[in-house]
């Protein structure tokens, strides 16, 4: 039985509602009585905040769709407004809802009277990081969920120069603009005004991002690639990126080569997700490839597979190609005055290749949008697969420049007689073994979540693998507070333990710095330790 309060909100939103579509679907359930499914689009407001909006396509406040699309541009407007600002760009990819949201979005931004550019058809996202900075915008909205499941869409936010006393120089929102962001959404009045005037970007704009990231690099051998774009957008950048630098060209996986928003070959379209590069190995296999490399749908996001000592194919771990990529920006550019990143949850190993060339290194929170913020950045990373090889052209991560970078690495090595995996096996003579290995579980009641937070709180963990634990920090009180517990168990383990920022997951992150037998077995212990630990709430 449906209440009236219920009732009365979803007729109030329907009177709102500019989607024809989403009007009939919630007035069929009002009709149906169907509450299961307005509780599920009427559950609150989809929160906005630092990674903007993530959520189902569905009607309803608790959805993305066109009706929470217009109040969230017209919140966007009145910021910017506020603020001074007066420039948008507008990305998409191929998601479901990305076009007309696009739309929704470009006609209350010019309603608000302001200066709106749109990008010329679906693109990967660091094109609209790019376009950010080069057209000079006081914003940009890429609409993506980046490697979030088929059935979710999403709404990222970048400012360009500094707003606010912080220098963003195109790169995603920080606390506290995504909180006045949010509050001028919680204001948006009734009816929401809309224009008709808004511009495309030009194709030269991607001509230069093209000419940007193939500048300087060279194939000095001969290779065959494997790609896959993940059903998304990037297979037409990166091949044109690659022929631009006179690169061989990739071989596609042709299974997910276009964009696909179903993302029919993968349970989900992450190359971090077990089975998802299935098919790429294969056909490296097949072809006798010399190395994988896989976007995520928006192409932010890189992953590489390679040939082991024996023979065998494995996708390396993020930590191990931004510490391989860390280490060869290091030997190619001058490391005075310039500092690396990346995350607490990533290796520690990047700050030992940061103090053996000179560089300055920093230790950010998790989430790119931190890395972009550090102030003479040459290189960043995220162990989630990111990173950033030119900050200057794209201030965020960007798999597609990566996946060139690694590609020149990779020839380089050929021709040498060598190999990605001799070369990380280098790094770990000069710094020291490091492995790092990630635990997550994902649920479908967030109160899971914070009851584990805050059990932990109140009883911290003694020891984890056998070793006792020598620090039980909580990240909550921290400068810059976040969710989560950093542990160490001596010099030789780091756990932790945080909620993920964009999707209904708890994970755990380890480090073991030893032999690299004694470390794979200490994490496995740890693991172990913990997956029975979380199952326990299930």
């Amino acid at each position: 039985m449906i209440s009236d309060a219920l009732r009365t909100e979803v007729l109030e939103w329907i009177a709102n509602d500019p989607d024809p579509e989403s009007v009939a679907t919630l007035r069929k359930w009002l009709a149906d009585s169907n509450e299961v499914e307005l509780l599920k689009s009427f559950s609150g407001f989809l929160e906005f905040g630092t990674a903007g909006l993530r959520g189902p396509v569905r009607p309803g406040p608790s959805g993305m769709n066109r009706a929470v699309v217009s109040r969230t541009a017209a919140g966007i407007a009145a910021f910017m407004k506020s603020h001074g600002l007066n420039k948008i760009v507008i990305g998409r990819d191929a998601r479901h809802g990305s076009a007309e949201f696009m739309q929704e979005s470009a006609e209350v931004l010019a309603g608000f009277g302001l200066d709106v550019y749109l990008l010329p058809r679906q693109l990967p996202t660091p094109l609209l990081a790019f376009a950010v900075n080069e057209l000079a915008m006081d914003c940009g909205v890429m609409i993506t969920a980046s490697h979030n499941p088929a059935i979710d869409n999403g709404y990222k936010v970048y400012l360009g120069g500094s707003v606010a006393g912080i220098n963003y120089n195109g790169s995603q929102i920080i606390s506290p603009t995504d909180t006045q962001i949010s509050e001028e959404i919680a204001r948006v009045q009734m009816p929401i005004p809309r224009g008709s005037k808004w511009k495309f970007v030009d194709e030269t704009l991607i001509d230069k991002y093209l000419q940007v990231t193939s500048q300087g690099m060279i194939q000095k051998a001969s290779q065959k690639i494997v790609y896959t774009a993940m059903h998304g957008v990037g297979t037409e950048t990166l091949l044109s990126l690659f022929k631009s630098a006179g690169f061989d060209k990739p071989i596609l996986v042709a299974e997910q080569a276009e964009p696909d928003p179903n993302f029919p070959t993968v349970a989900f379209p992450n190359p971090e997700e077990s089975g998802a590069m299935d098919l790429a190995i294969a056909l490296a296999k097949a072809q006798n490839a010399d190395l994988v490399i896989a976007n995520d749908p928006d192409a932010d996001r890189c992953a590489v597979a390679v040939k082991d000592s024996a023979g065998n194919w494995r996708t390396l771990r993020g930590d191990e190609l931004g510490v391989i990529l860390g280490d060869a920006v290091a030997k190619k550019i001058s490391t005075t005055n310039v500092s690396f990143a990346t995350t607490i949850v990533s290796s520690s190993a990047l700050s030992k290749i940061a103090a053996n060339t000179g560089a300055k290194y920093t230790e950010t929170l998790t989430g790119f949008k931190w890395i972009s913020k550090v102030a003479d950045l040459a290189y960043g990373y995220e162990e989630a697969i990111g990173y950033c090889i030119n900050p200057r052209a794209v201030n965020d991560k960007d798999g597609i420049s990566a996946a060139l970078f690694i590609a020149e690495l990779n020839s380089d090595l050929i021709s040498k007689g060598s190999s990605l995996i001799e070369y990380l096996e280098k790094i770990w003579s000069e710094i020291g073994y490091h492995h790092t290995e990630q635990l997550s579980i994902r649920v479908t009641d967030l109160k899971i979540i914070g009851k584990i937070l805050r059990d932990l709180a109140a009883k911290p963990l003694q020891t984890i693998a056998g070793q006792v634990v020598t620090s039980f920090e909580n990240l909550s009180d921290a400068d810059i507070p976040t969710p989560g517990f950093r542990i160490r168990c001596g010099v030789n383990l780091r756990v932790i333990i945080r909620p993920s920022g964009t999707e209904p997951k708890l994970k755990a992150y380890f480090e073991a710095i030893d032999e690299q037998a004694t470390a794979i077995n200490l994490i496995r212990e740890a693991k172990s330790q913990l997956s029975q630990l979380f199952a326990s709430y299930s």
